[in-house]
């Protein structure tokens, strides 16, 4: 790299980390639904077998581990006018805009949602469109390599979050309250009518997505130009030969086969094994609130203290300790609300520390790499973990599925539930026994130069 071709970060105002994570704001909110609430609507609320609803989610996975590499991979290939990851939120975010109103809504353009061959199908369509939308994120975060210095990362990782989180409350309070209420109305006639309490959020949630992409990619500057010597062939295959780059994307990919199976199965979990009042999940829905805030600020300061395998592994171990609770659904009790309360709070310390990561892991092993090559490629390395993650996350969405489907038992006095519902958690616990061993034999998230 020449040094005129060699691209100088500078330091960044907080108000341009800030907004530069406004766009998770819209994402999390959907995806969040998507992951949360998807397989749940389908299943308690239209009936489909959760065998084919985690099918269908399991396709979706697939589609996104190549739509986020192929737009990542891409986003390297040509600087335009407005740089080269502007394009690709331009164009794609109002795809994720309007697939999340039809994955949702169903009922409003399907005649009988008691016809479980068409819901299915409905289903797979309309959540691969969403992926494919949903992969807008892979330019998008592409671009904090080239903007932000390493030491501004986890700041700006923790507003990611926190935008994040807020727009996970956002969702945890709509999924909680909005949609398991339509669910209850589902169960009693399929073909109900959308009440316009859940109407309208899905609406606005699908319009503020593409609204917050198009806010920065309007008002953030383009990113300096800076020269890629090689080719877009010749970027991944130097990228697949980087063996700690690979190692993290398999544990990556680890991890995520449990994390799924636990994002994907925990608004089912409360529905229906927990079985919780609508003032319960009121209380949930806060505590869930209050502990990811309190949690991102605290895991952010555990990184810039011991740094981030140290706390990583710390990470696993709590959630290998803590995701066994599920089993304790199996014992009867007058009141489900301590133990749903005790799991959204757990769930909230875990995926807290979680989230941070790979915003982070990414960027920095781009920029390793432009140590050593002279060329940053921050969206093939931003995309390609996709391929793996999502690989293993498909295999998570049927594993769960084929879980759900397991016999229906009965506790105490309440509905009778899938047992799989109080075994998920253990064998969740099981998958990241796996990732943390991994992590701590074979991963390096630390660098020397990072000190500097």
């Amino acid at each position: 790299m020449t040094e005129s071709s060699e691209l100088i970060r500078g330091k960044t105002s907080t108000s341009k980390k800030m907004l530069f994570g406004l766009p998770r704001l819209g994402t999390s909110i959907v995806l969040g639904i998507e992951s949360w609430g998807l397989l749940t609507l389908y299943t308690s609320g239209y009936g489909l077998n959760p065998f084919f609803a985690g099918l269908a989610v399991a396709i979706g996975y697939l589609t996104i581990a190549v739509s986020q590499f192929l737009f990542g991979w891409l986003s390297d290939a040509k600087y335009t006018k407005l740089g080269r990851r502007k394009p690709y939120l331009i164009v794609i975010a109002p795809l994720l805009a309007l697939s999340t109103i039809f994955l949702l809504l169903p009922s409003l353009f399907l005649p009988d949602m008691s016809d479980h061959v068409m819901v299915f199908f409905w289903m797979v369509i309309w959540d691969v469109v969403f992926r494919i939308g949903y992969a807008v994120t892979t330019p998008y975060q592409a671009w904090m390599a080239e903007v932000f210095e390493a030491n501004d990362r986890p700041k700006v990782s923790q507003y990611q979050n926190i935008f994040n989180w807020v727009g996970n409350a956002i969702m945890a309070i709509f999924s909680l309250l909005i949609v398991t209420y339509y669910i209850d109305a589902l169960e009693i006639d399929v073909n109900a009518s959308v009440p316009t309490i859940y109407l309208f959020p899905i609406i606005i949630f699908g319009i503020l997505v593409f609204v917050l992409f198009y806010l920065i990619a309007f008002l953030l500057p383009t990113e300096p130009y800076y020269k890629i010597e090689s080719n877009l062939k010749e970027s991944l295959i130097t990228t697949v030969k980087n063996k700690n780059f690979m190692l993290i994307v398999l544990m990556v990919g680890i991890a995520g086969f449990g994390w799924s199976m636990l994002s994907t199965g925990m608004l089912k979990y409360l529905n229906d094994a927990l079985q919780l009042s609508m003032t319960e999940y009121l209380i949930a829905a806060v505590v869930l609130v209050l502990g990811i805030v309190i949690c991102l600020y605290l895991w952010r300061k555990a990184i810039e203290k011991r740094g981030k395998k140290p706390t990583l592994l710390i990470v696993f171990i709590l959630a290998v300790i803590f995701l066994p609770i599920t089993l304790i659904s199996l014992i009867p009790m007058d009141s489900t609300l301590i133990l749903g309360v005790v799991f959204i709070a757990g769930v909230a310390v875990i995926l807290g520390g979680w989230y941070l990561f790979p915003y982070i892991v990414y960027a920095d092993i781009a920029e390793d790499d432009e140590k050593s090559t002279g060329n940053l490629k921050a969206g093939t390395y931003a995309g390609f973990p996709s391929i793996i993650l999502n690989l293993f996350q498909a295999v998570g969405a049927i594993v769960i599925g084929s879980i759900f489907s397991l016999p229906n038992i009965t506790v105490g006095t309440l509905d009778p539930f899938s047992i799989g519902l109080a075994l998920f958690g253990p064998i969740c616990s099981v998958v990241l026994i796996v990732a943390y061993f991994f992590t701590k034999k074979y991963v390096t998230l630390d660098f020397d130069w990072e000190k500097k």
